[in-house]
């Protein structure tokens, strides 16, 4: 599950720098792709529970949890996606794992063991040879690599904040309000956008939108946050850091960027880590 999850969403940074490098506006794009999604998980969640009951308490929660990690997860990454490269902006996600690790040890959800702070670094050195090792290195726009920090860590705070929902709810649930509480202030933040967005776009352009909204939010918020719920956030969000290397990868072949060997070692530094999490529990409950 992990695995299709991490090669989904390195896809869809090419996705999005496409459908933005042919016409679509950044926030017009991104609170569409969400309204939608969040409309179809409703329709599955209905189907499979007949039901969107949450206690107020877990609301509240699943509310703020979804203000940060939809809305200004969204709002973040598709303005580093805008304003860098696609290939940067995956790299610099690779401190997901990082920052994850972080936030659950922070809220007391995982005490952290040696073997995964050593196999986080080992991730994290490799994510740094493949950032630095690209022909033009971190020259990108300084705001835009900014922008994309903020997204990882947005997002590393929102798989902490839902582990404990998951123990009362499915992930379909949860998906579902997240989507649609995100969607809220997402459409009003991009209502200039979406008044001024041109909606004669190539077919292409669709093809990668509707992939956007089914991919990277219908069918892999099911996949994450299951996983998540079996083997813990910060070991789940170490096999993300496969994702720097694969987006790299789909740059090269779709976007026409391109890699040294110097990326190859960090890929393959990420690889070792994953490895060494592995080998043993890595992570031990709190």
């Amino acid at each position: 599950m992990l695995l299709v999850t991490v090669t989904i969403w390195a896809f869809n940074f090419t996705i999005t720098k496409y459908a933005f490098e042919n016409g679509f506006k950044p926030l017009a794009y991104s609170s569409i792709r969400f309204t939608l999604a969040g409309l179809l998980f409703a329709l599955l969640t209905y189907g499979r529970e007949h039901s969107f009951r949450l206690e107020r308490r877990h609301l509240v929660l699943l509310l703020g949890a979804a203000f940060v990690g939809i809305y200004l997860n969204q709002l973040s990454f598709v303005y580093a996606i805008d304003l860098t490269s696609a290939s940067t902006t995956g790299l610099i996600f690779g401190t997901l794992p990082i920052v994850t690790a972080l936030f659950a040890f922070v809220f007391g959800i995982e005490r952290l063991s040696r073997r995964l702070w050593f196999a986080s670094g080992v991730s994290f050195v490799g994510v740094a040879l493949v950032a630095v090792g690209g022909e033009a290195g971190f020259a990108a726009d300084l705001l835009g690599n900014m922008l994309a920090f903020v997204a990882a860590a947005t997002w590393g705070l929102y798989s902490v904040a839902i582990v404990p929902l998951l123990r009362h709810y499915s992930p379909y649930r949860i998906s579902a309000i997240a989507l649609l509480a995100g969607a809220v202030p997402a459409l009003l933040t991009a209502l200039p956008q979406l008044l001024d967005q041109n909606w004669d776009l190539p077919p292409l352009v669709w093809a990668a939108f509707a992939f956007a909204v089914v991919g990277p939010l219908v069918v892999t918020n099911v996949l994450w946050f299951t996983a998540i719920d079996r083997v813990g956030p910060s070991r789940a969000t170490l096999v993300a850091n496969l994702q720097p290397f694969l987006a790299a990868v789909f740059a090269v072949v779709l976007l026409s960027e391109t890699m040294t060997v110097v990326q190859v070692v960090g890929g393959a530094a990420i690889a070792v880590s994953l490895v060494l999490a592995r080998r043993r529990p890595a992570v031990e409950p709190a």
